[in-house]
Order: structure tokens, then C-alpha cells, then sequence
């Protein structure tokens, strides 16, 4: 996904597009929520030619969910569509529930979503819809259910949040407020958004905005930590590789985007705080060097990002990206991954701990992560 190509070639798709969804509305309508896909060809696993871009999280009695986007053609364009699956063993199998589709076989795309369970217990299922490849014309749309450990949870109707893409998890500050990082990609100025709801979901507004400067600017796919000093720390995905900016008074206002110590291809990352009170990173390569899409290892920072532990090998192929995760009560931190996007199209899970990462049985935990990893879906 989202692969760098040449900017003027991408400035000028981009303009087309945006004028043909600012032409057709039909991003803004409510998509169709079909239940039991693997029931319809276009929808079932065998007939798809692209699966990407998955996230992943855990109820408090155990069961995965997991998201992802897919389609019948190899590529991310109109026939893309978002699919939602849990597991009640570990992993072991996967039950694919509903696909969003916002129009079949018509222009409006349904793809990079996130799966999150809020502190009240709620299951949020986030996508962004938009003609096209261009960030300024999409928005966020989800759907909750109030009970994820439900054989058939009972969803409410999808509703458009904002503007924009959301591409990685909300964060939930310690003053209560639920902040979205939304993006709008390439073409705006302060396009990497915080969105906040200061009422459990109910409403949602734009807070403030980080600016990536032209030259840089890629996809944002921004996170959000909220440090011990009680300022906020955005690490944010450029042409160059993963850029910071900081804010102290909430997400109100934000220091310009600049380059961060965390060498990385120009691909998405991730970032969560663990129940320890540590940060996760997961990462292409070590922390100082630059691997492109492979080498995916995870990090701890004990000092809130100062200086980051050695890294634990997860996976070492070529063709591996967009890493998402959760961590269990129990200190489980489950992660999904995808390999090879339009050939194997493989969604991966493994499980590991913060223990496996800062333990000195290097080679054991390597092995216990390779042995940990099953299959969500695949070609």
C-alpha cells in the first residue's frame, strides 16, 4: 500500500481524483454492511486479488478481532472493500462476520480500517471511504457493538465522523478524551489532524493539526502518545521515514513536523504504551538503520522514547508491512501484519510479551514468536 512513486505523476492523479469525488458525492452515503460474506463470491476469500493493511485487538475474555481490506482486483482502487473477523481460540481459526461496501462495483472504495476496544468495553470498527487515492475527499466512517464477545454481535448503523483517513488506533488521554489521528494526506497543510470526542464517541471535532512541510509530505498514518510529562508525542510517516512533533497542551497546537531519531523506510510503523507503563515500538530494522519493508522487529523504551532496548526479530521477509497490535490484561500483545499484498496475500498474527522482548534469550524468543505466528486469511 501506498508505495512512493514520482510526485508529479501523483500530484496530477491526485487532482483528477479529487475532482471527481468532489463531482460524485456518493463517498458521503452510507455503504452496505453484508453479513456472512464468504456466502457471496465477491466476497469470499478465494476470489480476491488484493488483502492488506490489517489491524488487531482483544476483549477482556480473550476474543480476536481482526480488520483488514481486500478486492477482486490487485490493486487499491474501486473494488476495494473492508473485512471484519474474530477468533475464539487464540488464532487458530477465523470467522469472517461482514464486509463493508460502500457501492459494489461503483467508484467509492472502502479500505484502510482499524479495529479498537474503547475503556467502556465497546468494539469500534473504523474504515475511510473515498473515489480514488486522495486523502482530502475521504472521511471516517465506524460502526460499535456493545458486546465483542457476542457469536453475533449487533452493530449499530455506520456514521461518518469526519474528514480524512484514519489509518492507526485512537489514543485515550489521562484527562478522559478519546483522540482519532485523522489525515488528509498530500495536499492540505496540517493534514496530520487530531480529532477529539470529550464524550465517549458520541461527538467528534478537529482539536489541532501537525504540519508536514511539502517536500515531505507522504501519508501521515500519524500516532499519538501521550508522554509521562503529560505532553504529547506524534511520530508521523514521511517521504523520508518517520517524523515527530510534540505537543503540551493537549493537541491544541503542535511544533512543526521534524526528523525523528527512529530511522525507517517510508511505511507504517507502531506505537502503543504497555500496561507497564513502557512504550512498544514495532518498526522495519533496527532503531538506527533503514531495511525497507522487512526485518520487522519490536523495541521497548523504558524513558518514554529516549533510548529504546534491543530489537526482537518478528519477521525477517521482504514484503512484510503495516504492523498493527494490542496488548492483553494479561501482558499478552498480540500483533497482525501482511505479507506480499497481491501474490500470497497473507494476514499474519504472532503473540509475544514485553518479557520476550527485553529478555537475553535472544535466539529462544526469535524462535518463540516464529512459532507463535498463524494465518488470519490468505490467498
Amino acid at each position: 500500500m501506498k508505495l512512493s512513486s514520482l510526485p508529479l505523476l501523483l500530484l496530477i492523479l491526485c487532482c483528477t481524483e479529487r475532482l471527481s469525488a468532489q463531482e460524485n458525492q456518493g463517498f458521503r452515503n452510507a455503504p452496505k454492511v453484508i453479513n456472512d460474506p464468504g456466502n457471496f463470491y465477491k466476497y469470499a476469500e478465494h476470489s480476491r486479488k488484493f488483502s492488506g493493511i490489517p489491524s488487531i485487538t482483544v476483549t477482556s475474555k480473550g476474543t480476536l478481532w481482526a480488520t483488514w481490506y481486500a478486492g477482486m482486483t490487485s490493486g487499491e482502487d474501486a473494488n476495494n472493500y473492508v473485512v471484519l473477523a474474530y477468533s475464539k481460540d487464540q488464532g487458530l481459526t477465523w470467522k469472517e462476520i461482514l464486509v463493508v461496501d460502500p457501492d459494489e462495483k461503483g467508484p467509492v472504495r472502502a479500505y484502510d480500517p482499524e479495529i479498537w476496544i474503547d475503556p467502556t468495553g465497546k468494539i469500534w470498527l473504523f474504515w475511510a471511504q473515498t473515489i480514488g487515492l486522495e486523502g482530502t475527499v475521504a472521511g471516517v466512517w465506524s460502526m460499535t457493538a456493545d458486546d465483542p464477545d457476542s457469536e453475533n454481535p449487533l452493530w449499530t448503523s455506520a456514521k461518518r465522523i469526519s474528514d480524512g483517513i484514519m489509518m492507526c488506533k485512537p489514543t485515550v488521554l489521562s484527562t478522559g478524551e478519546w483522540l482519532l489521528p485523522v489525515s488528509t494526506w498530500r495536499l492540505t497543510d496540517e493534514s496530520a489532524k487530531v480529532v477529539v470526542s470529550t464524550d465517549q464517541g458520541v461527538n467528534w471535532a478537529v482539536k489541532g493539526a501537525c504540519n508536514v512541510p511539502k517536500a515531505d509530505r507522504e501519508f501521515d498514518e500519524h500516532m499519538l502518545v501521550e508522554r509521562k510529562d503529560g505532553s504529547l508525542w506524534m511520530l508521523l510517516r514521511t517521504r523520508y521515514g518517520i517524523a515527530e512533533s510534540f505537543s503540551i497542551d493537549k493537541g491544541k497546537s503542535w511544533s512543526a513536523a521534524k526528523p525523528s531519531a527512529l530511522v525507517h523506510t517510508s511505511s507504517r510503523f507502531f506505537i502503543r504504551r504497555l500496561n507497564s507503563g513502557n512504550l512498544l515500538l514495532i518498526k522495519h530494522g533496527p532503531i538506527a538503520v533503514k531495511t525497507g519493508r522487512s526485518h520487522l522487529m519490536a523495541f521497548i523504551s523504558k524513558d518514554d522514547g529516549k533510548t529504546w532496548s534491543k530489537g526482537l526479530l518478528i519477521d525477517e521477509r521482504m514484503g512484510i508491512s503495516y504492523p498493527d497490535a494490542q496488548q492483553a490484561a494479561d501482558g499478552r500483545i498480540y500483533l497482525t501484519y501482511d505479507y506480499n499484498r497481491t501474490l500470497d496475500q497473507q494476514i499474519i498474527m504472532t503473540v509475544f510479551t514485553e518479557g520476550d522482548v527485553l529478555s537475553k534469550d535472544y535466539d529462544e524468543c526469535i524462535v518463540k514468536v516464529f512459532k507463535e505466528r498463524k494465518i488470519i486469511s490468505k490467498q
